[in-house]
């Protein structure tokens, strides 16, 4: 009898097991699982790689976060914080940038900026009274900032229908309609946008046909278009600093005054050194976030000596050695002879180097020194960390002009420059290069400085040299190094994850190849055992017949 098989499922031969009584569905299993040994240990790989994938993503994420923290602390005026105080702030109120300079100001305010106000004098028990019944157009007018501007009033115009052809109007050139409600009657209101003199409100009358009630004698001006006026430490003596608005930033560097009442108050200028001090331990705990992670991903188990995700790998310890090297290095355009603080150590920033210390290769804050520091020189302090191109020079031949935004570059320059005796300049280097000469301006236009403009103060017949310098804080410099690691394009996280994705992208070939093959295998074999089993079940019959005509004749004989 032919061995039972089951039928084909999917490509495969699936065994009963009935025809031979040997489990061969077992064997065939046991064959493939050794097989796809090779497989097991693709997959194994390429979840080793994945996991460095998202390791790098997370660093990555990290280091954008940072960008973005030391973003807000980068320039000056971000970092270098100062409290402006008033001894009444109901008079008025001051802030202070980075420029200001510490000390007191007395503000005399003679007078508010304030616009300009015209009231009809026509008053309408409902907001929805007819002004126009004329039985034809009339015409309203008023002149604002040198612009007079005539508008059509239709007949059946109400109260309220004006104020709205006055504020829609395309030609409207900044003032604004409304209705004062006394608790009786209505009252039209024009009134102007701005503040300062210059910024009048008349009421025309037209000279054809003018809306009744809303002419030039139908209006009282109940309050004057007028400039403030201020007067700073007593001075002007006789006369009054004039602006046309109460909010004031161009009269003392630094501060913006803003105006709320007349009367004379005190102004104090303090550095906000707390302030200062919190920005500089965001600055130590987000930079130690990146180095505690890169620290994780890095780090050999100390008892069974197995390694974190990315630990030997190149681009994480490139990464952390250019970290560090900024961290520890001295400012880019600082000096050490010249500047206070050239580098983070001299304000009580330091990196751990203590074997076996749990903050091994963490920033170290000595709060100690940086009181000290910023008793002393908070100007230096706000340098090192925020010093956004400032400039400095070894001589007084010549000063800093200007530089030019996203293309100077911080650092230090070398100036050479030569004067004939008529006083003009016949040549002009920097930083090694030949710079453009315009009058007593020379501009760089090559290199790294390219773009920064010096003046030349001493113009007398000779040869001078000298050096420039633009001083770049630590904040900038970090924040440049992490654009270029974090590139999308060229950064080097961008580049690792590319090659370990193709590295994946192999490995899936290669699985995919590895299964084909076992399946050809399995497939194989199933082909082969069925034969066999096909072959046995048949031996297995005819032995069974065998036996069974043995045993008739046997029983015949008896």
């Amino acid at each position: 009898m032919v061995a039972e098989t089951d039928y084909l499922t999917s490509g495969q031969i699936h065994f009963t097991g009935l025809g031979s009584g040997t489990d061969f569905e077992t064997m065939i299993q046991k064959l493939v699982e050794i097989e796809g040994t090779r497989i097991k240990r693709l997959e194994a790989r390429k979840q080793d790689i994945q996991a460095k994938i998202d390791a790098f993503q997370e660093l990555n994420s990290s280091m954008l976060s940072l960008k973005s923290t030391l973003s807000g602390m980068d320039t000056m005026k971000e970092f270098f914080i100062k409290t402006a105080t008033s001894s009444n702030e109901s008079l008025l109120t001051a802030s202070a940038s980075s420029d200001a300079e510490e000390g007191t100001h007395t503000i005399d305010i003679n007078q508010l900026a304030q616009n300009d106000i015209e009231m009809n004098n026509n008053g309408y028990s409902d907001s929805s009274a007819v002004i126009n019944s004329s039985g034809s157009t009339k015409i309203f007018s008023y002149t604002y900032n040198s612009t007079t501007v005539s508008i059509d009033v239709p007949d059946g115009t109400t109260l309220e229908g004006l104020v709205n052809l006055v504020n829609q109007d395309a030609d409207n050139p900044g003032v604004r309609a409304s209705l004062i409600f006394d608790g009786t009657n209505y009252y039209f209101q024009l009134r102007g946008l701005d503040l300062g003199d210059k910024y009048e409100v008349t009421i025309e009358t037209d000279a054809t046909d003018p809306l009744t009630g809303f002419t030039t004698t139908d209006f009282t001006e109940t309050q004057d278009a007028q400039n403030s006026q201020i007067r700073v430490d007593g001075w002007p003596t006789t006369t009054w600093i004039e602006r046309e608005t109460n909010s004031i930033d161009d009269v003392i560097t630094g501060l913006t005054l803003n105006l709320k009442d007349t009367g004379t108050v005190k102004i104090t200028v303090t550095n906000d050194n707390e302030a200062i001090k919190e920005q500089i331990r965001t600055f130590v705990d987000q930079v130690n976030t990146i180095l505690t992670l890169i620290k994780e991903q890095s780090k050999v188990d100390p008892v069974s000596q197995k390694g974190s995700v990315l630990t030997g790998n190149y681009g994480l310890n490139m990464i952390q050695e250019q970290i560090k090297n900024i961290l520890a290095a001295k400012g880019i355009g600082f000096d050490y002879n010249e500047d206070t603080y050239p580098s983070l150590s001299n304000i009580g920033i330091t990196t751990d180097a203590q074997t076996g210390s749990p903050t091994l290769g963490l920033l170290l804050l000595d709060e100690s020194k940086l009181d000290e520091a910023l008793q002393k020189d908070p100007q230096a302090v706000a340098e090192i960390f925020s010093a956004d191109l400032v400039p400095a020079t070894n001589t007084s031949n010549f000063r800093y002009y200007s530089h030019i935004d996203g293309l100077t570059e911080g650092g230090i320059y070398d100036v050479t420059y030569s004067v004939d005796s008529t006083g003009a300049i016949t040549s002009a280097t920097i930083d090694g290069e030949p710079a453009s000469i315009s009058n007593n301006i020379i501009t760089s236009m090559n290199g790294s400085s390219k773009g920064l403009a010096i003046q030349v103060d001493n113009l007398t017949q000779g040869d001078y040299s000298g050096q420039i310098r633009l001083k770049k804080g630590k904040t900038g410099e970090l924040i440049e190094k992490l654009e270029e690691l974090t590139d999308s394009y060229n950064g080097p996280l961008h580049i690792m994850e590319d090659n370990y994705n193709d590295t994946i992208d192999n490995l899936d070939k290669k699985i995919a190849w590895e299964q084909k093959r076992i399946d050809n295998f399995e497939r194989s074999m199933r082909n082969r055992y069925a034969r066999l089993e096909a072959l046995l079940g048949y031996y297995d019959s005819l032995s069974n017949a065998l036996s069974a005509q043995v045993s008739s004749l046997s029983t015949k004989s008896k």
